[in-house]
């Protein structure tokens, strides 16, 4: 299963619409992650039409339209790998250890809110991935999305894109 991981996409207010090579790739994924502060429901109508499936879930920027259409937590099986996402997983220092015992039943977390890309694998090998932001690349060099492959219960191919600046 090709995946396409993204967070904090924060439309309108970091940006107008989400780039060309994201929504592109969206057209090639198997599903799509989204790890919360969608800011406006039409982000998530817009990838409900446009991909076979969307796994997502709300962050602190997101009010009640899309609290009511999206869970804290959302869990899933996807190529033999326990998915997880959620929006928010604290402070860098200690993030593995805290994921780990909170999620003991993951293969694989997917969360958001920093903006700040991150793969790491916790001790009893959860493995972290935070896709960075497409829209608002904060105190990062380049704003970001993750695609990756899971098969036979395992990952490959995970490739952080790095997004040209906008005009």
């Amino acid at each position: 299963m090709r995946l396409l991981l993204t967070a904090d996409t924060h439309l309108p207010k970091r940006a107008k619409v989400l780039p060309d090579p994201l929504l592109a790739e969206i057209e090639r994924a198997d599903a799509v992650l989204h790890a919360g502060d969608w800011v406006d429901a039409a982000t998530l109508d817009l990838l409900e039409a446009r991909a076979r499936r969307v796994i997502g879930v709300y962050g602190n920027n997101d009010g009640p339209e899309l609290r009511a259409r999206l869970p804290e937590v959302a869990r899933a099986e996807l190529g033999g790998l326990r998915f997880g996402v959620v929006h928010e997983t604290g402070a860098a220092q200690g993030r593995e250890r805290r994921c780990a015992e909170r999620f003991p039943d993951l293969d694989v977390l997917v969360f958001g809110h920093s903006h700040i890309p991150w793969d790491t694998v916790a001790p009893g090998g959860l493995r972290l991935l935070n896709p960075g932001s497409p829209t608002d690349r904060r105190r990062q060099p380049y704003c970001t999305y993750l695609t990756l492959t899971a098969a036979d219960g395992r990952l490959s191919d995970v490739t952080l894109h790095r997004l040209p600046p906008r005009r």
